[in-house]
């Protein structure tokens, strides 16, 4: 959990450095090397590892449009997950996706911008674990904003009704967006909007890894022995803005300051040293995580972009004749119309 952890912090803080560059002095979304908007998860880093230590590669997770650290633990590709932030053809979705849009069939994660779209994914990959006679679970991850959606609230009654093997993981930081919990929800507690649908619910209030993976495993074991979904939210603390670029105007002047003193990074560590394991084991890790994120990030950059005539592969719908001979003639002439 602690390489997890450590790996995904420094994965954020590298890439909102190469996500800064040719934006400045005056904010420019386009530019740079990362295009669009990036939403970073330093200071939840708990969650993800706390919960994914207990799954496996055929057990489905999906994630909101926060989701890095939440691949990293559940054993995403670093490179090709890289290389799909950065746009890149050798990305997890050939560079179409961006980071909101991760896709790992591999390890069965993905995610979404969309705010609780993946309730309902993880619901559907439950059932049809069970269906098949599995001990496959799925997890969704969501915010605390996200709660009062209804995808949520179908998604936990078909999960209790059919009694799948499901765990839903409510991320709370505060803030959904720029709007702080008690002006959006009803309740302080999530976990318990489980209770109007009869299944097991449990708020974890501290952001320690330790905590996470006790309560998790409690979760992920009723649902891998048949016996159904439950409700976790986690107490996280957010670090960063919304998105990148964000000025956080509506946060008090203090309360940054105030949740990095709450960071579950060195609380693990602690933890750790309390039970004996030495300083330099930890800084070994340390740079082993970080010389994997730095490799990353320098092979997706060297990785190609695109061609223009690939944005109509991939797609939902067949394009029209005359598109199909417009794609042909751009590969065959190098063409970008």
């Amino acid at each position: 959990m602690y390489e997890n952890m450590v790996l995904a912090r420094y994965y954020e803080e590298r890439l909102q450095e190469e996500y800064l560059e040719g934006k400045q002095p005056a904010f420019d979304i386009s530019a740079g090397p990362i295009p669009g908007e990036l939403h970073l998860a330093a200071g939840h880093e708990a969650s993800g590892a706390g919960v994914c230590i207990h799954l496996r590669d055929d057990d489905t997770v999906t994630g909101p449009h926060r989701p890095h650290h939440i691949a990293i633990a559940k054993g995403v590709d670093l490179k090709k997950m890289t290389a799909e932030i950065f746009g890149r053809k050798t990305g997890l979705c050939k560079g179409k996706g961006g980071h909101m849009h991760l896709f790992d069939p591999s390890v069965n994660f993905a995610c979404s911008g969309i705010i609780a779209q993946g309730c309902p994914p993880a619901v559907g990959a439950a059932l049809a674990a069970k269906k098949r006679g599995l001990d496959s679970v799925a997890v969704a991850f969501l915010g605390e904003g996200a709660i009062d959606q209804g995808c949520f609230f179908e998604s936990l009654n078909l999960a209790q009704v059919q009694q799948l093997p499901v765990v839903f993981v409510i991320e709370d930081n505060d803030w959904a967006i720029s709007m702080p919990k008690d002006r959006v929800t009803d309740v302080k507690d999530g976990s318990i909007r489980a209770k109007g649908h009869g299944m097991p619910g449990e708020r974890i209030d501290s952001n320690d890894a330790i905590a996470v993976y006790e309560a998790a495993k409690k979760a992920v074991d009723r649902a891998r022995n048949g016996n159904g979904p439950t409700l976790l939210e986690v107490q996280v603390h957010r670090h960063m803005g919304h998105f990148m670029g964000d000025a956080e105007g509506y946060r008090p002047d203090d309360e940054v300051e105030r949740v990095k003193k709450l960071d579950p990074i060195p609380r693990l560590e602690k933890d750790l040293k309390s039970e004996g394991v030495e300083q330099a084991e930890l800084d070994e890790i340390r740079t082993r995580a970080h010389e994997r994120v730095d490799e990353a990030i320098e092979w997706a950059k060297q990785q190609p972009e695109p061609e223009p005539h690939e944005s109509l592969e991939d797609v939902f719908h067949n394009p029209p004749e005359e598109w199909e001979q417009a794609v042909q003639q751009a590969a065959t002439q190098g063409g970008d119309d």
